[in-house]
């Protein structure tokens, strides 16, 4: 079976876009996926370097200097993606919302992480909120986009713990270390044919484990 070609799309400095290269490089993913181009839409952002480093394409798309529609813009990045031809996109800490004609186009294949255990705290500032809020657990979500915010059929959770003594630094640091294991193994479930979603639920041949 062909290799799933996966194109990244993130905003900042994409240690999520890490994770998932060196699980392409020599871990879970090294003989099911591999990354073909990376496009970023924040000039001087590190996950660009991080691209280089590892030799895979990389576009800088300005979405800061686009005058145009957000369809057009996110036709820009299409084009790039296409032309690797990517069949699953991961944003990966990309800082923008992508358009229905982006989400159409891709037509279920694009993956998001988000640092909480949705639906609570959508949005930027999930470790915040989840601490103001009082909870005892967080987490990390991986899940399908869709048109809403952080909105789509959710393919993996894993709960953490929220300690009293905790900021919105030390909770995410202690969240994003399962964020980094959460989304190649969900990628994994996808390139082995194991995900069935049906209307917002995901079911997975078999068991799960992180």
């Amino acid at each position: 079976m062909s290799k799933i070609k996966i194109g990244a799309i993130a905003s900042g400095s994409g240690s999520n876009f890490l994770a998932i290269i060196q699980s392409c490089e020599e871990g879970i993913l090294k003989e099911k996926a591999t990354v073909e181009v990376l496009v970023c839409n924040k000039a001087g952002a590190f996950c660009m370097e991080r691209a280089k480093n590892h030799k895979i394409p990389y576009f800088l798309i300005e979405s800061d200097k686009h005058q145009g529609t957000r369809e057009e813009f996110d036709q820009k990045v299409i084009d790039v993606l296409d032309r690797y031809g990517c069949n699953l996109i991961v944003l990966v800490g990309y800082m923008r919302f992508v358009s229905k004609f982006f989400i159409n186009h891709f037509n279920g294949k694009i993956m998001n992480i988000h640092p909480a255990l949705l639906p609570s705290f959508k949005g930027m500032h999930a470790h915040e909120d989840a601490i103001a809020y009082g909870v005892k657990v967080s987490g990390v979500t991986v899940h399908f986009a869709d048109v809403h915010e952080d909105h789509g059929p959710i393919i993996i959770q894993k709960a953490v713990p929220v300690y009293d003594t905790d900021n919105k630094d030390t909770l995410g640091t202690r969240i994003l270390k399962w964020e980094h294991k959460a989304f190649p193994k969900a990628i994994e479930l996808f390139c082995d044919g194991r995900l069935h979603v049906e209307g917002r639920i995901v079911k997975i041949d078999g068991e799960v484990k992180l």
